[in-house]
């Protein structure tokens, strides 16, 4: 049986240990630019994750850009929220889910004016955060082409950060991204049959 100095000195080994890998990442990252983020997979808490990034750029004096691909038919808490915000841009776009409209060519158009408000923002230096919430959607069922984002994202001003939401992002889009978080479901109240229930889904 290890002893309590042995075990406390073994503790300290260990994590000093992992504190000179964690120091050393930290000397090694001297680039300093706008990163784009993909959140993605079948999981709840991509569009959370994505709003919560808001809080953070306006507890930093930020200005942000939001534009809702595919929702759109209720209104949601964050919405409500951050629109309280003069920092904030924020517009839904989208006319809700598609099995709800069931038009294809009037969520064709939706998505594109959605994708020009992005541009517009993509294209704004003043804006620091741009989160284009539930475009892999969009992207996955061929409502916008990979290429045309792509070649907005790139030329976007150099220090402007960007999230894209969505299940089945693209595999080039993953390539590009700087930073991808898959959600993986364990479980679901809804499956349960919970209804979705404000300040959680709503």
């Amino acid at each position: 049986m290890v002893d309590k100095n042995t075990a406390g000195e073994q503790h300290r080994a260990r994590t000093q240990r992992h504190k000179e890998i964690v120091d050393a990442k930290i000397a090694h990252a001297t680039e300093n630019r706008g990163v784009v983020l993909v959140h993605t997979g079948n999981g709840k808490g991509k569009s959370s994750a994505a709003f919560g990034m808001i809080a953070r750029a306006l507890g930093h004096n930020m200005r942000v850009g939001v534009v809702q691909f595919i929702k759109g038919s209720f209104s949601t808490g964050e919405e409500t929220f951050f629109r309280r915000f003069p920092e904030v841009e924020y517009h839904v776009m989208g006319e809700g889910f598609t099995w709800e409209t069931q038009d294809k060519q009037r969520d064709i158009a939706s998505a594109q004016a959605a994708w020009d408000m992005a541009c517009s923002m993509l294209r704004n230096p003043d804006i620091a955060l741009v989160v284009l919430d539930e475009i892999n959607i969009a992207l996955k069922l061929h409502y916008l082409q990979i290429e045309q984002v792509l070649e907005v994202l790139r030329s976007r001003p150099a220090g402007q950060h960007v999230v894209l939401t969505g299940r089945a992002a693209p595999d080039a889009l993953i390539e590009y991204a700087d930073t991808v978080t898959e959600m993986r479901p364990i479980k679901h109240a809804f499956d349960a049959g919970i209804q979705a229930q404000k300040g959680i889904e709503l």
